[in-house]
């Protein structure tokens, strides 16, 4: 039953993602459903890697694998904002709101804990993933709320900063939790098993590369905000 209501709610929030995402940036129609087909693919291709096991710890290919499939968004998301001008006007054009807001949906994470108590993760990985997403989702409302009447920006940065640092310690401690991986430091029963196969492998492989994407962008726009209001003469502009 875990299996089923996980793998709906993963679907209609990566669905949902991805529609939101797309509708706010300024694109042609053209351009709104060539990137929304490219990240179903994505999606799609690492769904089918997973369903072929090939994301397991004990698989050779395992923890290379995983970690190319998060890492390649990201690294193709800086390369094009770097290179193209464009793109990263696109990226810096979407509500700041939004994008904070857009983290309601890990509150999810209490899905880790669930998987924990069910047997099927084990030692700090689903504590600290689990705990860290609810945070983050439970404050991104009321820090969407904030930056939408303009509040204080070190607060928007501190929310953002934690939100990341939860994922990449997340994903750490996935990783060197793995059983039967090279990288294994943490010998914790089950591990991260459960998040090595579907319907939970969308997690790292999908949800987490957007939102990391999403809290990069949120830092850029800050970033931005700081050096447009000195320019502007105004002096320091409070950020972090």
């Amino acid at each position: 039953m875990l299996d089923v209501a996980g793998t709906i709610i993963l679907v209609a929030t990566i669905v949902a993602g991805i529609n939101v995402l797309t509708g706010a940036m300024p694109l042609t129609a053209a351009q709104r459903i060539a990137l929304s087909l490219g990240a179903g693919l994505w999606t799609g291709l690492a769904a089918a890697l997973s369903g072929a096991n090939l994301f397991l710890g004990t698989n050779p290919v395992g923890p290379p694998l995983i970690g190319s499939v998060i890492a390649a968004p990201l690294v193709a998301t800086a390369v094009a904002a770097a290179r193209f001008p464009s793109v990263r006007a696109t990226l810096l054009a979407m509500p700041m709101p939004l994008l904070i807001g857009l983290n309601v949906w890990r509150i999810g994470g209490g899905f880790f804990l669930l998987l924990a108590i069910d047997g099927r993760l084990g030692g700090p990985f689903p504590h600290s993933a689990g705990w860290g997403d609810v945070i983050t989702g439970v404050l991104a409302l009321p820090v969407a709320w904030l930056a939408l009447r303009g509040g204080s920006n070190r607060l928007v940065a501190a929310w953002n900063a934690f939100g990341m640092l939860d994922l990449v310690i997340a994903v750490t401690l996935g990783v060197i939790s793995a059983n039967g991986s090279p990288l294994q430091l943490i010998h914790a029963g089950v591990g991260s098993a459960a998040v090595q196969v579907l319907p939970w492998s969308l997690i790292p492989t999908v949800l987490v590369p957007t939102a990391l994407i999403v809290h990069g962008v949120i830092f850029a726009q800050l970033w931005k905000h700081r050096r447009d209001g000195a320019a502007a003469g105004q002096g320091p502009v409070e950020l972090a």
